[in-house]
């Protein structure tokens, strides 16, 4: 497995494995992925198994607390799941983070998503407390607008 970052040529095998993560994972524009390729390059990285796009981290560092990292998406091909990858993307933004000296990582969740409550507690996450607890996982209320209930789950960075 290689571990490099997005680049406009492989946008299109990146679009390819995220539609395959709906309706978790939301497909955004060629232009969007364009963006990230070029802008946000350092925190977008993906796994390459055999000249295959079988993974990626779609992340950002903010820039009204660049001391966070936030994942937006974070995508395993099914086929190639439980074999650590996900894992070695997540620790690629993590070492990021840390040369930044960043403090933390976050990303939110939809409630219901069991699978991806379980993998990020595995992987060093912890689910935030919220409004209310579902199904065994802490929800914020409206946490992306009106309606928009999330699980937030974050993992500290250490200096």
């Amino acid at each position: 497995m290689i571990i490099t970052p997005l680049t406009v040529d492989r946008i299109p095998d990146l679009e390819k494995l995220l539609v395959l993560g709906e309706p978790y994972i939301r497909l955004r524009s060629s232009s969007d992925y364009w963006l990230y390729a070029k802008l946000f390059a350092s925190t977008c990285p993906l796994a390459i198994v055999e000249g295959e796009v079988v993974g990626c981290v779609i992340a950002f560092r903010s820039q009204v607390d660049p001391a966070e990292i936030y994942l937006q998406d974070v995508m395993a091909h099914p086929s190639h799941r439980c074999k650590g990858i996900t894992r070695a993307l997540v620790e690629e933004v993590h070492g990021q983070g840390s040369r930044w000296g960043c403090r933390r990582l976050f990303l939110t969740s939809e409630p219901d998503n069991q699978a991806a409550h379980r993998a990020w507690l595995a992987l060093g996450f912890t689910n935030v407390p919220g409004d209310a607890l579902e199904q065994g996982v802490s929800v914020t209320y409206d946490y992306k607008g009106p309606g928009k209930h999330r699980a937030v789950y974050e993992r500290r960075i250490d200096a």
